[in-house]
This record gives C-alpha cells, sequence and structure tokens, in this order.
C-alpha cells in the first residue's frame, strides 16, 4: 500500500501496457478513510513526449452497474 499524492491510501494497484498509452486500475481509500473507491487512468504519450492523463473514479453504489454493462460490451466485441 502507498500513499497518494492527491488523495488517499492505495489498496491495489494493476497497469496494462499497449503501446504508446498505458492504463492503471486502483482501489483507493479516500482521504477521509470514509469510502473506497476505484480510480480507472489512462496515461498517453503525447506529440510533446509528455504524458496527457485522464482519470474516471467509480464508487461502490455504482460499480456494479459499471461492470455489467462492460460485460455486455464485452460480449458484443467476442
Amino acid at each position: 500500500m502507498s500513499e497518494n499524492v492527491r488523495g488517499g491510501q492505495e489498496l491495489f494497484s494493476r497497469m496494462i501496457k499497449a503501446g504508446r498509452r498505458t492504463y492503471f486500475i486502483s482501489v483507493k481509500n479516500a482521504r477521509n478513510g470514509s469510502r473506497k473507491y476505484i480510480t480507472l487512468t489512462e496515461s498517453r504519450l503525447n506529440d510533446q513526449n509528455k504524458f496527457d492523463r485522464f482519470r474516471i473514479l467509480f464508487f461502490p453504489d455504482k460499480l456494479e452497474e459499471f461492470v455489467c454493462a462492460l460485460q455486455d460490451a464485452a460480449e458484443v466485441l467476442a
């Protein structure tokens, strides 16, 4: 576990490399410790050799709905 500079404690993290893009899936505790959440981050190397980062946060109350929608989308790809 590690402390995030901006947020709370990181409980889990996994990195997925895809060419010039890298994806991170992390589970974190909020700074005040009141709840956990998931972040999905895309880090992309831009034309100036700097990284652009885009982050989406998912809280537990909508996680099941998000996972179901993602599974439905994956079935369409299969």
